[in-house]
């Protein structure tokens, strides 16, 4: 059974609405103010807010601004309530992030169809990507019902690369994003004088390849495979129906590039303040995050010292000298181009 939550300060207006979604067989709370309703929507988490807008204490767009910034009930479909004479902020809330809005006197039929037509939407919304291909074309093909786009699914483009095959280049213009079904990606910039800086890693289940085509720009990086990769390309047409039309699609992505955002500029105050020796460290721990498996014991992987350089902005000698150190106290086992971390912690609490 579907819960909605009801926000009203109209004793009338809230038990008429409430009766009527009773009949419905919905789980139907109520709250007389804003910050009730706050407070019910954080503890009960509801499958969909109707809210009014003009109340004591806390107002409609008050709660929705509160309840945008709280991960746990950011996507929970939002209703307004607003009376004609309010009909002004009605564009207000919508810019806020509300699904859709009642013009009071509403009759039932009216609320039903509002209600059904966005928890439809809500549980198609909901659904995470798949770590695998059929994910990806069953939540593209359900967006496509949505918006009734044609051929949406047909022009999957799947491609194999052998590792240090290059994917897209610096200055190409992009066609489409990435998803990884199988393998390791690293995007990297070149310098003038050709020295190259990893700034991303990428695994199974990863998207990359979009800031350009968000930007409508040309590619200022590279990707290449880390080793045999198999990746899949979507359309960039495609990419955008779903940003667009879709909110969760559109938070997600934001969600991403908020997070790159930050791991950006982490990684260039390290650059400026740290030591090679604990960046060289520090390295080793962000492939160890990345590509660790659940219920490995140790961590390994096959990595070149020049890839591991570029991930640290030094030289290949210094990464080499670093990781001969790592070995003798013990951090690491190397063996060829394999390394192997026995002292995680210790590598994350490495002094400058």
């Amino acid at each position: 059974m579907k819960k909605i939550l009801l926000i009203e300060d109209n004793k009338d207006v809230r038990e008429n609405t409430a009766e009527i979604l009773q009949l419905a067989k919905y789980d139907v709370i109520t709250a007389v103010n804003g910050k009730e309703g706050v407070e019910l929507a954080q503890k009960e988490k509801p499958d969909l807010i109707i809210c009014d807008i003009m109340m004591p204490v806390l107002d409609g767009h008050g709660v929705l601004h509160m309840l945008s910034k709280n991960e746990e009930t950011s996507s929970i479909p939002f209703i307004f309530l607003t009376a004609k004479a309010e009909r002004s902020d009605f564009r207000k809330g919508m810019e806020m992030g509300a699904d859709d809005y009642l013009t009071k006197p509403f009759d039932d039929v009216e609320l039903m169809n509002a209600i059904e037509s966005r928890l439809k939407k809500n549980e198609i919304l909901k659904k995470e990507f798949s770590k695998n291909v059929q994910g990806i074309n069953d939540f593209i093909n359900e967006a496509k019902g949505i918006e009734s786009l044609k051929k949406l699914s047909e022009a999957r483009d799947v491609r194999h690369y052998k590792k240090k095959d290059e994917i897209y280049r610096d200055g190409g213009y992009p066609k489409g994003i990435y998803y990884i079904n199988k393998g390791k990606i690293k995007t990297f910039q070149t310098s003038d004088q050709g020295k190259e800086l990893i700034t991303e890693l990428h695994k199974e289940g990863d998207f990359f390849g979009y800031l350009a085509l968000l930007k409508d720009e040309k590619y200022t990086d590279s990707a290449q495979a880390l080793e045999d990769s198999e990746v899949y390309m979507i359309p960039k047409e495609d990419f955008f129906s779903l940003v667009y039309k879709n909110a969760e699609v559109s938070k997600r992505f934001i969600e991403i590039l908020s997070n790159n955002l930050i791991d950006r500029e982490k990684q260039l105050v390290n650059l400026a303040y740290n030591s090679v020796r604990k960046r060289v460290a520090e390295a080793l721990v962000k492939l160890s995050d990345k590509y660790k498996k659940d219920g490995e014991q140790k961590f390994s992987m096959q990595v070149s010292r020049e890839d591991l350089a570029n991930m640290v902005g030094t030289a290949t000698e210094t990464v080499i000298r670093s990781l001969s150190d790592f070995k003798d106290e013990k951090l690491v086992e190397v063996s060829g181009s394999t390394i192997t971390i026995l002292n995680y912690d210790k590598l994350v609490k490495m002094k400058n």
